[in-house]
């Protein structure tokens, strides 16, 4: 595959110029970046899209790695990837119908394939395809049609390019071997510059971008990454686009959101985290699969529940935290069936309980195994995801008495004690649907 480098050399200077300039001071968010983390944390909810090449093997997006397919091999796949059904417009209305208020997308994931027209390099969707179409450009002109925020998924790690190198964790297979058959050199900087400019395509060529969704830093932990640079070049080309990195780590000077992977803020049950990883002063997200693969899988069955999803989407609410909710389309650009149905019945969900997820903050109770509790303005909410024993549910430390205590769907008051101890609500005779009875408070 061919690099175009005049195109490289001169999106370089450009990126060089203004990145070191910015990357010798203290990162400061501009006013439009900090707006954006309220409306962010404001959001609650999200899209994501793994989608790419990969999808045509159908065994997630992963598979280039798991099969060890080398490079030369893998680089057959973009001919057979023509997704004659990809509907942009449905897919963003989909999320809008699902109440979902941004959506981010993989551009570029681990393979290195671009889903955009790169002119760096003819490894993209327009130049390999029959297909020839600019996902990203679609996606883009969707989203700002129907008010939807974009962000874009971008891998630090790329087993396809020459200079990725030296190669780290997932270059080796199980016999020691780099199974990607690259070269045994390369050279770093110059990949460095290769991202780069892809990057200041991303941020110049698609109008507004919500966000720069980094992944892949955690291949190469040793490598001089110069993310102070990068993030400097990202919020001069767009001073409002907020920068998150999926390193699992404490957040890095520079970065505007945390996200955990497939676990709420500040647990480990996914082992992913390395070490004890602090949140608070930036919005934060979780991202989770709607089955058990990101990228397309056609043996994945697992789908889960819309009870689990709408739990779940309370529960991060409680840490303030947003969801960020994956599909993998097929190869051809449908979104599975089974997806599309539970995100309608998330969709008419949020569609009642809305006002007790949107623009709320968590952190006033500490989230409770029975459920949480959020605040917007002087209003509480209190998500009852689990009735306990006996249908009393008390919560210490309340401290005012309410002025009015009634279920959000049909307004039905409750009753309740306001003790010098807290506050002791009697849900007997509420109707609990067996998801979530929610309470307001004021």
């Amino acid at each position: 595959m061919k690099i175009n480098t005049k195109a490289l050399h001169l999106l370089f200077l450009f990126s060089l110029l203004y990145g070191f300039a910015m990357a010798q001071t203290a990162y400061l968010p501009a006013k439009e970046n900090l707006e954006n983390r309220k409306t962010f944390q404001d959001n609650k909810f999200g899209l994501f899209i793994h989608w790419g090449v990969y999808s045509t093997l159908a065994d997630g997006e992963w598979v280039m790695r798991y099969r060890d397919i080398p490079v030369s091999q893998y680089e057959k796949l973009p001919a057979y990837f023509n997704p004659i059904s990809f509907d942009a417009e449905a897919w963003v209305l989909m999320a809008k119908n699902a109440g979902m208020k941004y959506i981010t997308f993989t551009s570029r994931h681990h393979d290195g394939f671009a889903m955009f027209d790169s002119k760096i390099s003819d490894y993209n969707i327009v130049q390999q395809t029959p297909y020839k179409k600019d996902i990203v450009a679609e996606l883009s002109k969707a989203c700002q049609k129907h008010g939807i925020k974009l962000f874009l998924y971008y891998s630090h790690l790329d087993w396809h390019h020459n200079d990725y190198f030296p190669r780290s964790n997932t270059a080796i297979n199980k016999g020691g071997q780099d199974w990607s058959e690259r070269p045994q050199s390369g050279n770093w900087p110059n990949y460095l510059k290769y991202m780069n400019g892809q990057l200041t395509e991303l941020l110049t060529n698609y109008g507004p971008i919500g966000g720069i969704w980094f992944d892949g830093w955690w291949d190469n932990k040793k490598a001089d990454w110069k993310l102070d640079e990068q993030y400097a070049l990202i919020h001069k080309l767009q001073p409002g686009c907020m920068v998150g990195n999926n390193h699992h780590q404490s957040p890095k000077p520079g970065e505007d959101f945390q996200m955990f992977e497939k676990d709420l803020p500040g647990h480990n049950t996914s082992g992913f985290a390395e070490e004890s990883v602090s949140f608070g002063s930036l919005p934060i997200e979780m991202c989770e699969t709607m089955n058990g693969s990101w990228g397309y899988n056609l043996k994945d069955r697992k789908f889960k529940s819309s009870k689990f999803i709408i739990q779940l989407l309370v529960k991060n609410a409680g840490y303030s935290s947003n969801l960020l909710l994956n599909v993998g389309p097929q190869p051809d650009g449908k979104i599975m069936p089974e997806n599309i149905d539970t995100l309608n019945k998330v969709g008419t969900w949020l569609s009642q309980y809305g006002e007790s997820i949107y623009g709320t903050r968590g952190g006033v109770f500490p989230v409770q195994a029975w459920g949480v509790i959020v605040k917007k303005d002087k209003v509480h909410y209190i998500h009852v995801l689990e009735k306990p024993t006996g249908d009393k549910l008390f919560i210490p430390g309340w401290p005012a008495k309410p002025s009015k205590l009634e279920t959000v769907a049909s307004k039905q008051k409750a009753s309740f004690k306001h003790l010098p101890e807290g506050l002791l609500i009697d849900l007997n005779g509420l109707p609990f649907d067996g998801v979530d009875l929610v309470l307001k408070v004021e």
